[in-house]
């Protein structure tokens, strides 16, 4: 019964902007945005926490305004990601999405052991489930199942409109590998809170942050190149994304040299946030420790 509860006013906002224009739908997700704002007091205070320690000669003024900027654009995406089916073609392609260093990505796949696309919550993270088909790529993106599993049939639903595919998270490291296999690319956000066993505190704006060591040990064994890309809106809500030059994980699976390459793939996410930092996940609990619920 709960799951209905959700779902249903879930699904009525997500009816309503479907049918709406894209500029207005975008507008009224703004709006929501700002909403959200008010209504999360507990978030605001967290994103205020983290972006004071991971820039702490930044005044009350510019930490405000960067949680503002945050907090339209989360609730822009989040209608996005309710009508990214919408995205269709070649047409919207040219429209919407501007793409870079596409040459990087086909150096990586011409290894033929596949390619793990680097990313986070940052920008428009969902947008490569249509760019990315529709440039002509096989490819599948690792996501955890949503709570309730009507909203997480929408959003399956969205994100293999286009053709891409998911991977559960509980499959873990051998759906990523059989993917690889296939010399597809895989689509791993990096950027969340892991604790426990298969985890290092590595640093992320220069404060421990636990992150998963799957992609690491898997990269480095295997040497599968790893290609860094993140989607950032633009003023005109389009969305411009740069697939950086390829990286391959070196040295051997101990303990140093997993937390240090693991390190380095938390040194790439940085470099993509401080990009626009008011497009990151500041109100995400990132930096906990291990033991912490």
């Amino acid at each position: 019964m709960l799951k209905w509860l959700e779902y249903i006013p879930f699904i009525c906002i997500a009816s309503l902007v479907r049918i709406l224009p894209r500029t207005l739908a975008l507008s009224f997700g703004k709006r929501l945005g700002q909403l959200g704002q008010h209504l999360q007091g507990r978030r605001v205070s967290i994103s205020r926490d983290n972006l004071h320690k991971a820039f702490p000669e930044m005044s009350q003024e510019e930490v405000s305004k960067t949680i503002s900027s945050m907090f339209k654009h989360l609730g822009m995406s989040f209608i996005d990601m309710l009508r990214v089916d919408k995205y269709s073609g070649q047409k919207d392609l040219d429209r919407y999405f501007e793409t870079s260093g596409e040459e990087n990505l086909e150096e990586a796949l011409e290894l033929g052991r596949g390619c793990i696309i680097l990313t986070a919550h940052l920008g428009f993270w969902e947008a490569g489930s249509f760019f990315l088909p529709t440039l002509g790529y096989n490819t599948e993106v690792v996501a955890k199942p949503m709570r309730n599993p009507l909203v997480d049939a929408y959003f399956s639903r969205m994100r293999e409109s286009n053709g891409n595919q998911i991977i559960s998270s509980k499959k873990g490291a051998r759906g990523i590998l059989r993917s690889l296999q296939k010399n597809h690319i895989v689509c791993v956000l990096l950027d969340q809170h892991l604790k426990g066993k298969g985890s290092v505190a590595a640093p992320f704006f220069g404060r421990p942050a636990h992150t998963t060591t799957i992609i690491t040990q898997m990269a480095t064994r295997h040497q599968i190149p790893i290609v860094a890309a993140f989607s950032y809106r633009q003023p005109d809500s389009t969305y411009q994304c740069h697939f950086e030059k390829m990286l391959m994980l070196e040295g051997d699976l101990s303990e140093e040299n997993i937390l240090a390459n693991t390190t380095l793939l938390n040194q790439l996410i940085e470099a993509g946030v401080r990009q626009d930092i008011s497009q990151w996940f500041w109100l995400h609990r990132r930096w906990r420790p291990c033991c912490e619920e």
